[in-house]
This record gives structure tokens, C-alpha cells and sequence, in this order.
């Protein structure tokens, strides 16, 4: 199996509305898992119902994570760190757009770029941003 890299959301509280928002956006299944059902020390404080770990898989192979911050964890949001989607399947990806825009502040809308690409950067509702890409199909001799 090769090494795999995913992207993992960390929510402070609201992961279990994020995941099943993702879920709607990509598609496929949604798995969760509580701190209750790993953590029952997790019900004193209150996080038993919070998700330790959530896990979109998309018919695409999409594979998207996330989780609640336990109490006392910080989450910093608009880090450096931007989820990129990027491909030739322009009503896949425009569809994507489309639905992660619902809420979403949107920085750069979803046009035809300098680079000759359609490209859109966006905050969704829960403070993730994402760079969208459609590749145009031209080849440009600054890529090598």
C-alpha cells in the first residue's frame, strides 16, 4: 500500500456538523468515532458526544478527516495551511465549488486565471479554506 497524505481538520465542537457538511459536498461515506467510545472519562467533562476522529471517504477516493479539539487543545484556524483541489473534470470540481461556496466567504471567485486555468480561493462556513484549480488542458513551457 503507498504512503498516503490526507488533510485533517481539527473543529472546536462542531466537527460532526463539518463532516456532514463535507459528506454532502464530496459524497461517500462518513465515519465517526466519539471520545465517549474510546474515552469514558470524556462523558464527565462533557465531550462525549464530540468526535475523536471523522473520516469522509468520497466515490472519487477523496479521503477528507477531522476531529473535535478536546477540552484544553488550541485550534488555530486560517494557519498557513490551505486544502487544494485541483484536476481536468471541470463539473466535478466547478460542482465542488458550488457547494463549499454555500456560507463561504470567497476571497477569489471561480474564473479563468493568468495561468489559463479556472481558479477560485474560498473560507467555508466552518473557517477551512480551499483553493479550487481546473486545469485547462494547455501545456505551458514554463512547466517542465
Amino acid at each position: 500500500m503507498p504512503t498516503i497524505l490526507n488533510p485533517y481538520l481539527h473543529f472546536t465542537g462542531n466537527a460532526r456538523e463539518a463532516m456532514t457538511f463535507y459528506q454532502s459536498v464530496f459524497g461517500g461515506d462518513l465515519n465517526v468515532s466519539t471520545y465517549g467510545q474510546f474515552q469514558p472519562e470524556a462523558a464527565a467533562g462533557g465531550e462525549s458526544d464530540k468526535i475523536m476522529h471523522g473520516q469522509v471517504v468520497a466515490p472519487s477516493g477523496l479521503v477528507l478527516m477531522g476531529s473535535d479539539a478536546p477540552e484544553g487543545m488550541p485550534v488555530s484556524q486560517g494557519s498557513s495551511i490551505s486544502v487544494s483541489l485541483s484536476g481536468e473534470d471541470e463539473a466535478e470540481l466547478r460542482g465542488y465549488w458550488d457547494k463549499l461556496a454555500e456560507g463561504a466567504t470567497v476571497a477569489v471567485p471561480l474564473a479563468k486565471s493568468p495561468w489559463g486555468d479556472s481558479f477560485g480561493m474560498l473560507t467555508d462556513r466552518f473557517g477551512i479554506e480551499w483553493l479550487v484549480n481546473i486545469n485547462s488542458g494547455q501545456s505551458s513551457d514554463a512547466q517542465a
